[in-house]
């Protein structure tokens, strides 16, 4: 399998180049040349597969032969025996026509430790094979941090540096991020919010010979790897929705920020997964919602939310989608993103918006709807949502029809955000893990949002 990028100036390249090269050097996305399809009669086979035995055929697609088989088996099952439930991914239902796909049985209580269990051991191993050094640099928005650095913490020929907003997070997600002490670790809370993190993020890997210079690796879903992870809990949870009856309609309803995870679902149904529907659920920075809706990609005024992580303006894997959109011209991707980085704003024809709304339905969900929600829930079936994953049942609950069954997202686990279900006077109490945070010392540094001042730290750290 060739890895190409969406602006069509990259020779393609393979697997384990693709993971290396992150953000694609001509400063597009890496995509896979090719997307696989699978058959009915593949689908009926993978159903009966445990979770690790399915994400293995599922890499086995898109590795095709980078990694040998018995290596990415072994990859796979160390990623995967970090989780709490044997599932890995279970789905929960909570009433006849709605389930929760649960996520966040990962280290760090989050989706993000599904790829990112699986990338940091990915790039353990082509440290090791390769006798090569990999320096980290990501952004968070609260749970990729935490989700990276337990993946990398403390493993040879890797440091990690990981930039999130300052003051814009959870506690408890800046905790999970900020109490680890090892040596090759690096927290940086930077002046601004996340899209400020996100560009630094981007511009320092679009600098080439800087980031060749530095053996700089992305850890965000500029990756490809996390993006080709995040599709085989849309398989997973297919099978347990559908429950092996093909005329199922199956809806997915995802939280999003970045466009990473609902991509990873569109890539899914593009394979041959006969999704119903992708429902795009936003909150009050809905730029995603208003794409849907209305065919303008343009940034608006900054909320800050009960949902944190999705308070996102420029989503950094639109452009994949874009470029499937447009038929995957490359040029045509060069073009609009050229456009919109000195406009602003992405605007696309009627016949494109037609083709989007039959690809998405979405939904942006405000501050009170989103704890109305976390409260009808509780109450009504007794399961406590975190604030992310009630923007999702909402927009399940308003765009969903009679005879579909929906799969929302549960993408992290409520006591990562307790400041928003107190809110609601509705008291949790913390896993263990969580709870043992607030007895340890942070380190962090506090920095300016200058491509300069993030740099100087870099260098002196790697």
């Amino acid at each position: 399998m060739d890895y190409i990028s969406t602006r069509g100036k990259v020779e393609a390249i393979g697997f384990v180049d693709a993971v290396l090269m992150g953000l694609a050097n001509d400063g597009g996305l890496l995509v896979p040349s090719l997307i696989p399809s699978v058959s009915a009669d593949t689908l009926n086979q993978w159903e009966k597969l445990s979770y690790s035995e399915l994400a293995l055929e599922i890499f086995t697609l898109f590795v095709d032969g980078d990694i040998p088989r018995e290596d990415l088996k072994k990859l796979v099952d160390d990623s995967y025996a970090t989780f709490r439930d044997p599932e890995v991914t279970p789905v929960r239902r909570l009433n006849d026509s709605l389930s929760v796909l649960e996520l966040f049985h990962g280290p760090t209580f989050a989706f993000k430790d599904i790829a990112l269990q699986f990338l940091g051991n990915l790039y353990s191993y082509i440290s090791r094979k390769n006798n090569s050094i990999i320096h980290i640099l990501g952004a968070t928005s609260g749970d990729t941090g935490a989700s990276a650095i337990e993946g990398v913490r403390g493993k040879e020929g890797i440091r990690i540096c990981i930039l999130h907003p300052h003051g814009k997070v959870s506690k408890v997600q800046e905790l999970q991020m900020t109490t680890v002490n090892d040596a090759n670790v690096l927290n940086l809370s930077v002046e601004g919010n996340f899209d400020d993190c996100q560009r630094i993020i981007k511009e320092l890997f679009a600098d080439v010979d800087f980031k060749h210079r530095y053996h700089l690796r992305a850890i965000n879903s500029i990756n490809i790897a996390r993006i080709l992870a995040q599709t085989v809990y849309y398989f997973y949870a297919y099978f347990q929705a559908a429950k092996g009856d093909p005329a199922a309609k199956v809806n997915f309803s995802v939280p999003t920020g970045n466009f990473g995870d609902i991509f990873a679902g569109y890539l899914a149904k593009r394979m041959g997964l006969p999704v119903n529907k992708l429902i795009l659920a936003t909150n009050e920075n809905n730029i995603l919602e208003r794409f849907v809706r209305e065919g303008v990609y343009e940034p608006g005024e900054f909320h800050m939310t009960y949902s944190p992580s999705m308070d996102i303006q420029v989503a950094s894997n639109f452009e994949r989608y874009l470029y499937y959109l447009y038929g995957e011209d490359s040029q045509a991707i060069s073009a609009l993103m050229d456009g919109f980085k000195k406009d602003g704003r992405i605007v696309i024809p009627e016949d494109k918006l037609r083709t989007v709304q039959a690809d998405f339905g979405a939904y942006g969900v405000k501050n009170d709807e989103c704890l109305a929600t976390i409260g009808s829930y509780h109450k009504e079936n007794g399961y406590l949502l975190d604030p992310h994953t009630a923007c999702g049942v909402a927009a399940a609950d308003k765009l969903a029809e009679a005879g579909e069954v929906t799969v929302a997202l549960s993408t992290a686990h409520p006591a990562k955000f307790d400041e928003a279900i107190r809110l609601i006077d509705i008291e949790q109490t913390y896993p263990a893990p969580i709870q043992a945070l607030f007895n340890k010392p942070q380190i962090q540094k506090v920095v300016g949002g200058s491509n300069e001042e993030i740099t100087e730290q870099l260098l002196s750290f790697f």
